[in-house]
């Protein structure tokens, strides 16, 4: 089985527990935004994932950001907070977990501007220009958190 997302689906299963994730916002100096190809569906998202047992939230971020796109960032702030009962995922293993979500600005430190995939969760990594995003196949959920951190770049926040 791979990995499921659904998104205000009737059919989707119920959710087991709420798991914390963590997701960057990350725009270069050309208003570019970091976005990475996922391997399981093909769709493009923000760089993060979920947080674990002795992980700050920040650590998670950062740690997620680097082994998925190669960039090192540092942490601007809080774009938004999200948890939808309506969006639950499915993992490999058949777990069912409702997503809560902290979206953070960020920036790429110096000297780390080359993107590069993990080939084991991210098929690809690129600077993104905003305008293109509509072309981009991107789940509703990030889709809506991406929005959200672009309308607020930088530093207001929102919680839905």
């Amino acid at each position: 089985m791979s990995r499921q997302e659904f998104f205000h689906d009737p059919g989707a299963p119920p959710a087991e527990l709420v798991a914390p994730s963590v997701f960057a916002a990350v725009r270069d100096d050309h208003g570019r935004l970091l976005l990475v190809r996922r391997v399981d569906n093909g769709k493009w998202e923000l760089p993060g994932g979920q947080v674990d047992v002795g992980d700050t939230a920040v650590g998670a971020l950062q740690r997620e950001v680097a082994e998925e796109s190669g960039i090192v960032i540092g942490v601007l702030g809080v774009s938004g907070v999200y948890t939808d009962p309506g969006h639950v995922i499915r993992s490999v293993a058949g777990r069912v977990r409702q997503p809560f979500t902290v979206c953070y600005h960020a920036e790429p430190s110096s000297g780390s501007t080359s993107p590069r995939p993990d080939q084991v969760e991210t098929s690809d990594a690129a600077w993104i220009d905003p305008a293109r995003l509509d072309t981009l196949p991107v789940h509703p959920a990030m889709r809506l958190w991406i929005g959200d951190a672009l309308d607020r770049w930088p530093g207001r926040s929102v919680v839905r």
